[in-house]
């Protein structure tokens, strides 16, 4: 591979405002992507997936490198000739790379990496909290696995097409991708491409979602002709996939705090000819109470550490804080507390979280059932999915019935 300046500068400059100035990783790199227009598909690709790799890694090569935050410009240029050394990339003969130690770097990465916590890069209290929460052996493998780049998974939307109907479209576009057993709706690409070009997607056949997410309308037990609440809907991943379970059928509320996040499910539900969605931005606690005891069925998709999809995310490891863990635990709480009273009697809810710690999960659920909220609901079923079993985003998802 040969290394081109303007490239790397790019990923230099996108790492400075991730690593200095806290801003996140997939916007950051959105906006530098959109620098130069003369950047091909590979150009695009080597800034994009070289700046989440040194993200992902930035514990284990701010120590080979030596360096500590703020990474000022030459320490950035420090941990880059980390990547490159490690991969085999010959370094050019620029002044940020003069005196390269590249035998140094590879002894330093054996020496390092016989420590899991520089080996999968995370800090320390994390790595104590996935040993505490999961047990070593179980910490091991996911937060390992979690390291891997994620793959591109999406779900067909069958309000418009089948999946055999979206294959062909998409090989038409020259985009390969083969179906995954078990997760009906669910396909993913061979190879990593820009999917929302395609025609397919702009005429609403498919949806980016990874295959964990798509189990989680499935778990709700939806019908057409129901009521449904989705009471932390965001953009509306999860409530484009249950109108289509539902045939367009029913009614679906979709709430959230964050009314820009409502405005974009609005114009992806357009172009996924969804017509059976209404939101209701959550701006005073009427907009819940509103609803109480008039749903078949609630999704309480759950703000949580986010620690399932860290393989996308691989930025949120350095900005979560233990403190956070404790504060998102009592937010969990207060919701499942307050949002299960809008299901009817003999309607069910599913309480889901994209962690994978059992104290944002099965913890949660069992102090409701054990609470004086809880004691007409009854837990069904529960499934907890590991990046490291699947391959997948690691997700957890409850199915609750309120029985009187």
């Amino acid at each position: 591979m040969r290394l081109h300046r303007n490239l790397v500068f790019a990923t230099i400059d996108a790492l400075s405002e991730i690593f200095n100035e806290g801003a996140y990783a997939d916007k950051v790199i959105e906006k530098t992507l959109k620098r130069d227009k003369r950047w091909g598909a590979r150009d695009r690709s080597f800034i994009a997936e070289t700046t989440y790799d040194i993200v992902r890694w930035k514990r284990l090569y701010a120590e080979i490198a030596e360096v500590k935050e703020p990474f000022d410009r030459e320490n950035l240029f420090r941990m880059f000739t980390v990547w490159a050394t490690l991969r085999g990339i010959k370094l050019p003969d620029w002044p940020q790379f003069e005196g390269t130690p590249s035998r140094r770097i590879k002894g330093r990465f054996d020496t390092l990496t016989k420590t899991r916590k520089y080996r999968e890069s995370i800090p320390n209290w994390l790595d104590e909290t996935g040993v505490s929460e999961l047990g070593e052996k179980t910490w091991e493998k996911e937060i390992a696995a979690l390291n891997n780049q994620a793959p591109v998974i999406i779900r067909t939307n069958t309000l418009k097409t089948s999946v055999e109907n979206l294959q062909k479209k998409l090989q038409e576009e020259e985009i390969e991708t083969r179906r995954i057993k078990n997760y009906p709706e669910a396909l993913q690409l061979e190879e990593r491409a820009n999917v929302f070009k395609t025609k397919a997607f702009k005429d609403g056949f498919f949806e980016v979602q990874d295959a964990s997410s798509q189990l989680v309308a499935h778990f709700l037990e939806v019908e057409p002709g129901m009521r449904v609440v989705d009471t932390c809907a965001g953009a509306g991943g999860k409530s484009l996939h249950l109108a289509a379970l539902m045939d367009n059928k029913g009614q679906i509320i979709a709430t959230d705090i964050y009314g820009n996040k409502l405005k974009e499910l609005k114009r992806r539900a357009k172009r996924a000819g969804v017509h059976n969605i209404e939101t209701r931005s959550i701006d005073s606690t009427k907009v819940i109470k509103k609803l109480y005891g008039t749903a078949d069925r609630v999704l309480i998709d759950a703000p949580c550490t986010g620690l399932g999809v860290l393989s996308r995310n691989p930025d949120a490891k350095w900005k979560l804080q233990p403190e956070f863990l404790e504060k998102i635990k009592k937010a969990q709480a207060e919701i499942l507390e307050r949002y299960s009273r809008i299901l009817k009697s003999g309607g069910k809810l599913v309480y889901a979280t994209c962690s994978i710690f059992p104290s944002e999960n099965r913890k949660q659920v069992d102090s409701f059932l054990a609470a004086e909220t809880g004691k007409n609901f009854r837990l069904i079923k529960d499934k907890s999915i590991l990046s490291s079993e699947t391959g997948f985003d690691g997700f957890y998802m409850a199915l609750i019935e309120k029985t009187s």
